[in-house]
């Protein structure tokens, strides 16, 4: 049994403290929201994100920063992209050399480009950062539905560690020494995700889909590699798996909002509807602007931020992507004649 403390109280973190609930773990979850502290000790249940789920009772619902982090074997990063800095700032003066730290979160800090594993790194005394990545909606993994996981870490006996504190008979986590990869992967896909949604909201059909996730990972695939991913890393569970996840559910938000801009809606009323964190807006201005730092180029994100921020109508923009110049699926493949 480990002591753990989830800091970040939304479907994410919620789900994950049912889980290593659950796993028979010591589980503190923080939140800096009163309103949503109030809500989970009397109810013990979101009920407007995970309808009908409950914590365990053993899980400790805490609006206590420093007593959060204080003796706590793991601490999990569940906070929302945007809100990361700010909350490991405040967290940075309770955290001991060499706490083991992992991050669930996705997104790429548009001021900076860091990484949420960069950013931890940066802010929490020479925590040992890792980051938890894959195909993982809250929704399923709150009631126990099957799900993968990959865990990166510097090194192999962090990555086990945490593997061992996740892994249940309905959470299998996989390790691996990417870490960047991994970080890449899972923020990059949501803003391809917003691209399968517009699709979806145009009314087109599996086909442009299709299209859209394998070019998509080509995209990520490429960046990824020139800041030092490995491409194994893209083939699996934090890219491939959660790009497909991503752009296919009922569940993902990113998918979702892009479907309503399909439909006509502004960037804003979209997220409006959703009602939650749509983290491929808040990445697709810090993912084109990784691609023009590594000079790696991606059609579908830069597409994407034109429609986001430029005003640029989805059919025009999909129309854009269709005639590009014709090419070669992959230049490094050479003919027999």
């Amino acid at each position: 049994m480990a002591k753990v403390s989830i800091l970040g109280a939304g479907a994410w973190g919620s789900a994950i403290a049912i889980l290593l609930g659950n796993n028979g773990h010591e589980v503190t979850l923080w939140s800096a929201l009163a309103p949503e502290v109030e809500v989970l000790r009397k109810d013990r249940e979101l009920k407007d994100k995970l309808p009908g789920v409950k914590l365990p009772d053993s899980v400790v619902i805490s609006d206590d920063l420093k007593d959060s982090c204080t003796e706590k074997e793991l601490i999990v990063f569940a906070v929302a992209s945007p809100f990361v800095r700010r909350t490991a700032k405040l967290a940075s003066p309770y955290i001991k050399e060499n706490q083991i730290v992992v991050n669930v979160g996705k997104g790429i800090e548009e001021t900076t480009l860091d990484t949420l594993t960069d950013i931890l790194k940066e802010e929490l005394n020479n925590a040992d950062v890792a980051v938890l990545s894959g195909p993982s909606h809250a929704e399923e993994v709150s009631r126990g539905i099957p799900t993968t996981c990959v865990v990166g870490a510097d090194s192999k006996a962090t990555a086990y560690f945490i593997q061992d504190v996740f892994m249940s008979d309905r959470f299998r986590v996989y390790t691996s020494p990417d870490v960047i990869g991994i970080e890449l992967g899972g923020s990059i896909k949501n803003v391809i995700a917003l691209a399968a949604g517009v699709a979806d909201g145009l009314g087109f059909g599996d086909n442009t889909k299709a299209a859209l996730m394998t070019r998509g990972i080509a995209e990520i695939s490429r960046l990824g590699v020139a800041m030092g991913g490995k491409i194994e890393t893209f083939a699996g569970l934090s890219g491939v798996g959660d790009l497909f996840v991503t752009c296919t559910s009922k569940h993902s938000r990113n998918r979702n909002a892009g479907y309503l801009i399909g439909k006509g809606y502004t960037m804003d009323e979209a997220m409006a509807e959703v009602k939650q964190v749509v983290e491929g807006v808040f990445s697709a201005k810090a993912a084109l602007a990784l691609a023009r730092k590594y000079k790696i180029e991606m059609p579908i994100v830069e597409q994407i931020n034109l429609v986001l921020f430029e005003n640029k109508s989805a059919e025009e923009a999909v129309a854009d992507l269709l005639l590009r110049d014709k090419r070669r699926e992959y230049s490094e493949l050479t003919w027999n004649k």
